[in-house]
C-alpha cells in the first residue's frame, strides 16, 4: 500500500486553546510575548540546568499521557512517540512512562502492522519501542514478530533493496536492523540494513552529497519539484528523520562494524549543513533549501536536529564549542515558543511529505511523532 494513501490515519494532529507558553528557563521570561508579536528575540546559546531541562521534558510527556488514555495504534507516528518516551524513561526511571509504553505494546501483542510479511518501513518502526522494552524486561515473545519480519527482508528476495524510496524510511527501519543484529549476534541484519540504506542514498539518489542534506523522495531531486522561488525543496522533518536514523543506528552498532565510518560521516555532513541555516529563534524552516518558503518555527524537524546535534557532540564527532550552542539555541527556542504552560507542544507540522503539508503550522498544532522527537532531544541533551 502506498504510504501516502494512509498518512492521515497514522498520526494525531490536535488543536488546543491558546495557552500561555512555558517559561521554565528564566532567560525566556519575556521572549515569548515579544516573539509572538513579531519581534525576534534570540534564544540563549547556553543550556538550562539539567533539572530544568528534564522538568520540561516530563511536563510534555505527562501532558500527552494525561490527554491520551488510549495509547493508540502501532503505526509509525505513535511508535515514534514511544521511542521518545522510552528515552525519557531511561533518563528518569519514572514508572508511568514504562507502564504506558508496556500497555501499548501488549495491546498490540508486540506485533507488526501489516503482518510479518510486510516490507514497508513504516510498519517496522514499532520494533524500536519493542526493543526498548525487551532490553529492560527481556522476554523472547517481545521480539518474535520483529525478528521474523526483518529476517524475511534478508531471506525473501535477498537482492531486492528498493523498498526505502523515501528518506523517512531510514528512521523507521534502519535502527531496528542494527539493534536486532546486535541482540541476535547476526551481522546479516547489519548488512541488509546497509544495502537498503545505500539504495535509498545512491540509487534512489535522495542524498544531495554536495549539500550534505537529503531530498524527501524522487519527486524533489534536481529536475523535479522546486519551491515557488525556484529553489530546492529539502524538507526539514525528512532530514530530521535521517538524522534520527543515523544517531540510533550508531548507538546500536559496534564501533568496528564496517559501515560505521560512513554513517558517522553522513551524520556529520548533515549537522554541519544545518549550522549556517538555523533561524534566529533557534528553529529551522520547513524547507531547508529556501528560507522564504513557508518561513516560521517548526518543532518536529528542529527536535530531530537537536537530537542529532547533541549526539554528534556527545560522541565527539563534532566540536562542542561550535555545535552545543546550536543545540542549546534550538532547545531554548522550542521551550520559549512551542511549549505551553501545561506541557502541550505546539508548532509541529502534521503528517505529510513536504513543506506545504498540514499547513498552517502554529502554536496549537501538535502530533505524536513530534512529541517523541522532542523527548529524544531532551534525553540526548542531558544523557
Amino acid at each position: 500500500m502506498d504510504r501516502r494513501q494512509f498518512l492521515t490515519r497514522s498520526a494525531l494532529v490536535a488543536a488546543a486553546p491558546a495557552l500561555p507558553i512555558l517559561t521554565t528557563h528564566k532567560a525566556f521570561a519575556a521572549s515569548s510575548a515579544e516573539s509572538r508579536s513579531g519581534d525576534l528575540v534570540a534564544p540563549s546559546d547556553q543550556l538550562p540546568a539539567r533539572n530544568e531541562l528534564v522538568a520540561v521534558a516530563r511536563q510534555v510527556a505527562d501532558h500527552w499521557i494525561s490527554t491520551h488514555s488510549d495509547s493508540g495504534d502501532n503505526g509509525w507516528a505513535r511508535a515514534t512517540l514511544f521511542s521518545g518516551l522510552m528515552a525519557l524513561y531511561r533518563l528518569t526511571r519514572e514508572p508511568r512512562y514504562l507502564n504506558y509504553t508496556r500497555s501499548w505494546a501488549e495491546k498490540h501483542a508486540y506485533g507488526i502492522r501489516g503482518g510479518v510479511t510486510t516490507r514497508h518501513a513504516d510498519n517496522h518502526n514499532a520494533i524500536q519501542a519493542y526493543l526498548d522494552l525487551y532490553e529492560i524486561e527481556p522476554s523472547a515473545n517481545k521480539l518474535t514478530a520483529a525478528t521474523d519480519t526483518l529476517r524475511r527482508m534478508i531471506t525473501n528476495q535477498p537482492n531486492k533493496n528498493d523498498d526505502w524510496w523515501w528518506d523517512d524510511a531510514l528512521h523507521m527501519a534502519l535502527p531496528a536492523f542494527a539493534r536486532i543484529g546486535r541482540i541476535r549476534n547476526d551481522p546479516a541484519f547489519w548488512d541488509k540494513g546497509y544495502q537498503l540504506y545505500n539504495h535509498t542514498k545512491r540509487v534512489h539518489a535522495l542524498y544531495a552529497s554536495d549539500l550534505g542534506l537529503w531530498y524527501r523522495d524522487g519527486r524533489f531531486i534536481p529536475g523535479g519539484i522546486v519551491s515557488p522561488n525556484g529553489k530546492p525543496v529539502l524538507w526539514s522533518r525528512g532530514n530530521g528523520w535521517v538524522a534520527g536514523a543515523h544517531v540510533k543506528t550508531l548507538k546500536a552498532l559496534p564501533s568496528t562494524a564496517r559501515n560505521v565510518p560512513e554513517y558517522r560521516e553522513t551524520l556529520v555532513r548533515l549537522i554541519t549543513a544545518l549550522h549556517p541555516i538555523q533561524r534566529g529563534d533557534g528553529f529551522w524552516n520547513v524547507n531547508l533549501g529556501d528560507p522564504q518558503h513557508l518561513p516560521g518555527p517548526e518543532t518536529s524537524g528542529t527536535s530531530f536536529f537537536t537530537y542529532g546535534t547533541a549526539s554528534a557532540v556527545a560522541t565527539r564527532l563534532l566540536p562542542s564549542a561550535t555545535y552545543l550552542p546550536m543545540a542549546a539555541r534550538a532547545w531554548n527556542g522550542m521551550v520559549a515558543t512551542a511549549v505551553h504552560s501545561n506541557g502541550f507542544l505546539g508548532y509541529i507540522q502534521g503528517v505529510g511529505d513536504r513543506p506545504e503539508s498540514s499547513q498552517p503550522i502554529n502554536v496549537n498544532t501538535t502530533a505524536d511523532f513530534g512529541v517523541g522527537a522532542f523527548l529524544l532531544a531532551a534525553s540526548e541533551l542531558v544523557s
